[in-house]
């Protein structure tokens, strides 16, 4: 298709011999920001990892940036593509701006014998300021909270210029102030990029498109005002789930059958009268 970035063609994936992806096909153009939601053992994870070029489809295609992995050197291939994932396995004790200069090798630390130009530091160093870490430049791993590390592999996949941004549950492990400072961050991105999360309260405000799965699946997919409905995210995490949105997030509680709802619309329903997922004392039992 003219215009995507990433295209996935009734792909599976089977290991030891049990199918993780069934046949899935997504298509995400220049410029969305893709969510992808689903219970544990659904696919997201292998889901990200062909997304990433860090995996082979058992078969159907997968084609980023008009490249075919199979046909192409996966390590060009990765050049392009960056990937915030929150367990990132650091060794020692790397400053920030350490850290943030491994996503120019694409490599966890930094190459024997290799040096990053001036260049390469400034942008490093301004890539930092530009996610509020100014002031944590020199500060070593270790000693960071988990939002600033956050923002720091944030920081990192984007100093390569990527042409997809790609998240791996970031905001894992973050108290509730620092979630929101990582959202803020990314609700300011505006490469190309895919979420994948379990909750629909980490999906950021700019996130225009949804995919959801189920049992290897994908169960729904489209713009997310679409796809976010009580019926699609009860089908695909098997539990009855009522959904509810304020100024452009989202929140979920167990449903009733006297409060289901089957249908969002683009913007979403207005916040119930006593907060996020709380109805008020005069709010309808219906809809």
């Amino acid at each position: 298709m003219p215009g995507s970035i990433l295209m996935l063609d009734s792909v599976t994936y089977r290991r030891n011999g049990v199918d993780i992806l069934r046949g899935i096909d997504l298509t995400v153009g220049e410029g969305e920001h893709w969510v992808m939601l689903g219970e544990n053992g659904s696919g997201k994870s292998t889901a990200l990892a062909l997304c990433g070029a860090r995996a082979h489809p058992t078969s159907g295609t997968v084609d980023i940036l008009g490249m075919r992995v199979g046909r192409v050197d996966l390590s060009h291939l990765r050049t392009f593509i960056g990937h915030v994932d929150p367990r990132h396995p650091l060794r020692g004790a790397p400053t920030a701006l350490d850290v943030v200069l491994t996503g120019l090798t694409g490599t966890i630390e930094a190459p024997m014998r290799w040096s990053p130009s001036d260049e390469a530091i400034d942008r490093a160093r301004t890539m930092l300021a530009d996610m509020g870490m100014a002031s944590r430049i020199g500060a070593r791993w270790p000693t960071l909270s988990q939002g600033e590390r956050g923002r720091t592999l944030i920081a990192r996949a984007l100093i390569s210029s990527p042409r997809l941004l790609l998240l791996d549950e970031p905001t894992t492990g973050l108290d509730l102030a620092a979630r929101e400072q990582l959202l803020d961050t990314m609700d300011a991105l505006t490469v190309t990029s895919l979420l994948v999360t379990h909750h629909v309260e980490e999906i950021p405000s700019t996130t225009t498109h949804a995919a959801l799965l189920r049992d290897g699946r994908v169960s729904a997919s489209g713009r997310i005002g679409t796809v976010l409905t009580d019926t699609n995210l009860t089908a695909a995490f098997d539990y009855p789930i009522r959904l509810v949105r304020d100024e452009g997030r989202w929140g979920a509680r167990r449903a009733t059958a006297q409060r289901g709802r089957t249908a969002f619309s683009e913007t979403g329903p207005q916040l119930p009268q006593g907060g996020l997922g709380c109805p008020g004392p005069t709010s309808p039992t219906t809809s």
